[in-house]
């Protein structure tokens, strides 16, 4: 009897595993069968997991978006995003290998191509955004230029406010021993070359670069230093700076907590500017070409999500998550639904203050690149003359428009996006002269540009020789 028994608990033991197997066996199978199908089938993808780093700031949408949205998952990528202390560990986690793309500054993988700071062969296949930086000064600082700028009929300020207005402010401090002290991000972020293209603009010196001095302060009138984005209102509060340029959502927070005033956006220093990249390794790349033309896919789907106004609300509540940006929605929208506050109450229709798709904002324009390279130049971090065709040289090396038309003429197949969004471009925009000073840049002559400012480094290198 006791053998019997051990004979049918064996045979239930053989029916229960045998189920079980081809339980897991139907599942996996239905996996496969309930595959989504909308994910591409046009990409062999060579690598799907996939982790991509950022900064808390409201340009990283994109990112957040591309993984809410699904359209990460679309072709066939399962993608971390995970949020970055600073910009350094931004850029030495891509290098290194830890991250396999990141949010980064336009200057970041510029620079490491052109010799300043850490070199490495990074390249950008997106842009992320256009605009949404502003310039941010203390209240106290506010009180004194107030009287320096004109006013409209409704008694509010005239914009744009120029530098000229912080000009005397500047000597005040000066004259009661304190050095004028503003931060920004980065030394090559755009946020520093704005700050220093709108001081300079005013005849104010923000301090040169030299190949042994990296501080950036050599005859400064302002000394510039390095805050990390989140830290910004908290400095500025505390005294350590008395202004600042940053991105969003930070300019909003110092006006939300009643510490500071944003006197101008980067869309009045030069309007439409590109802002914030996604870089790969330049090994990346060339080991995944097709996981790289669906990273981009992705994100060109997410940044014309994001350019549709009836989105905005919900990408708000998208970047208020912990994960993500974290400020308080209220703080996001000020600037992502069309508006920007400057003086408290003082908010103003700005629809253009983040772009994220039309202008062609996703294309990575080798002309952008370029104007980066032209202020490294010019403030010494680039500290020796280069000749003209250099620029465009090292330039073709990062920014990487081939990769970003594989992926929207992907998209245009698919019907995601019209024909009619691919620029028809060498890669150049057409010279503009859309800057504070009125100043004219044409990508195509980085010398004649370099050589226009008062400020700065002059370039002396023969043209056309190497």
């Amino acid at each position: 009897m006791k053998i019997l028994n051990l004979h049918l608990i064996a045979a239930i033991g053989v029916i229960l595993m045998t189920s079980c197997s081809k339980s897991k066996k139907d599942t996996t199978k239905n996996i496969a069968v309930n595959e989504p199908s909308n994910v591409s089938k046009q990409l062999t993808i060579e690598k799907p997991q996939l982790t991509f780093g950022f900064i808390k700031l409201t340009d990283m949408a994109p990112l957040a978006i591309a993984k809410e949205k699904g359209f990460f998952e679309d072709e066939g990528l399962f993608v971390s995003v995970e949020a970055q202390s600073n910009w350094k560990n931004v850029l030495d986690r891509v290098i290194d290998g830890q991250l396999d793309g990141s949010h980064m500054l336009a200057g970041q993988p510029i620079a490491a191509g052109a010799g300043f700071g850490r070199q490495a062969k990074l390249v950008t296949p997106f842009s992320m955004d256009l605009n949404g930086n502003g310039i941010t000064v203390s209240n106290d600082v506010w009180s004194k230029m107030k009287p320096n700028i004109p006013k409209g009929e409704n008694g509010k300020p005239i914009h744009p406010i120029k530098a000229d207005a912080l000009k005397p402010v500047i000597e005040d401090y000066k004259n009661s021993g304190k050095a004028f002290k503003m931060g920004m991000v980065f030394p090559v972020s755009t946020h520093n070359y704005e700050i220093r293209y709108w001081l300079a603009a005013a005849g104010i010196h923000p301090g040169m670069y030299t190949k042994d001095n990296v501080q950036g302060q050599i005859d400064a009138e302002v000394l510039l230093s390095v805050t990390p984005p989140p830290q910004m209102p908290a400095t500025l509060e505390a005294g350590t700076i008395y202004g600042y340029c940053v991105g969003e959502p930070w300019n909003q927070q110092a006006v939300f907590k009643g510490i500071g005033v944003p006197v101008t956006t980067n869309y009045d220093i030069w309007k439409n500017n590109p802002e914030k990249v996604f870089v790969m390794t330049e090994k990346f790349v060339e080991e995944n070409p097709n996981t790289a033309i669906a990273v981009t896919k992705a994100l060109i789907k997410a940044g014309k999500w994001l350019d549709n106004p009836a989105n905005r609300k919900e990408a708000v509540k998208i970047l208020s998550m912990s994960q993500y940006v974290g400020a308080d929605e209220i703080v996001l929208a000020n600037s992502m639904t069309g508006t920007f506050e400057f003086e408290k109450g003082d908010k103003r229709e700005m629809p253009d203050f983040n772009v994220f798709y039309k202008y062609n904002a996703t294309y990575p324009f080798y002309s952008d690149g370029i104007w980066f390279l032209t202020q490294m130049r010019r403030w010494g971090q680039i500290p020796e003359s280069k000749p003209q065709d250099w620029y465009s040289e090292t330039i073709k090396n990062i920014y990487r428009p081939d990769i970003w038309r594989k992926a929207a003429s992907l998209l245009v197949k698919e019907g995601a996006i019209p024909a009619s969004d691919i620029p028809d471009t060498d890669g150049y925009k057409s010279p503009t002269a859309d800057f504070i000073d009125g100043k004219a840049y044409d990508a195509k002559d980085p010398i004649g540009y370099i050589n226009s400012f008062k400020i700065g480094n002059k370039e002396s290198a023969p043209q056309g020789e190497l």
